[in-house]
């Protein structure tokens, strides 16, 4: 591994949420991290797998948690770097339902090793909707947001198991833990996470999944959006407390 740590998502919006404030956070903790972002909106496995095998140059690059402009394809992004680790996950709203993984996970997985060979890969495990949304209620069918969860990381496990893939971030079981908790806000929209807290909690579940570092003492602070400083100590605590 290099000086600096270096991350691909392959993804989407809910990798955009991750990755915000990733960057940042590993240069306030003194371990630089490199994260580039494959974006499409609501990007599935699915579309993946079609973008990959037409060489599609559909993705707008996201780095170090800003929007670049540039427009690159899988390939491309694969090939211009040595990366430590590639990222990969399933759109929210296809996540429950395990059919919807296969055989696309293979499928990237095998590509991400022809064009990435050191690569380590990981699996970026989503969350659910908030309670009560229209999203979560009438679109899929849920009651509770822990419902949804429950499918999300039943489909997943058995997704992943199948190929392979051992590392799983747990940005989902971590906004199960602060919807259980009662820490807000987490949602801006009742899926995306909040451009403050929401977005800052995954960023630092990424920060100590690929650095091992304590969130506790970072003294990064600089969000889009206000954060109640008892909130953000809830955060914290809650991060740090996560098995992987």
């Amino acid at each position: 591994m290099s000086l600096i740590m270096k991350i691909l998502a392959i993804g989407n919006s809910f990798s955009s949420d991750a990755t915000r404030y990733l960057h940042e956070i590993s240069i306030a903790g003194g371990v630089p991290i490199k994260v580039v972002n494959l974006y499409i909106g609501g990007c599935s496995l699915a579309t993946h797998y079609k973008n990959m095998n037409n060489d599609d140059k559909a993705y707008m690059l996201e780095f170090n948690g800003y929007e670049t402009g540039f427009y690159a394809s899988i390939r491309e992004a694969l090939q211009s770097d040595t990366w430590d680790y590639v990222t990969m996950q399933q759109a929210s709203h296809f996540s429950p339902n395990y059919d919807t993984y296969t055989p696309y996970l293979q499928a990237l997985s095998d590509y991400v090793k022809l064009h990435a060979p050191k690569a380590k890969q990981v699996f970026h495990r989503t969350w659910g909707y908030e309670m009560g949304s229209h999203r979560l209620c009438e679109e899929l069918g849920y009651d509770s947001h822990g419902a949804m969860f429950g499918d999300i990381k039943t489909a997943s496990d058995r997704a992943i198991k199948e190929v392979g893939i051992a590392a799983v971030i747990p940005s989902g079981e971590l906004i199960e833990k602060m919807v259980s908790a009662g820490i807000v806000p987490i949602y801006r929209d009742t899926f995306h996470l909040s451009y403050g807290l929401g977005r800052y909690a995954a960023g630092a579940l990424w920060y100590r999944f690929f650095t091992g570092n304590s969130i506790t003492d970072n003294d990064f602070c600089k969000f889009d959006e206000e954060i109640d400083a008892g909130a953000l100590s809830d955060v914290k605590q809650l991060v740090d407390s996560l098995d992987f």
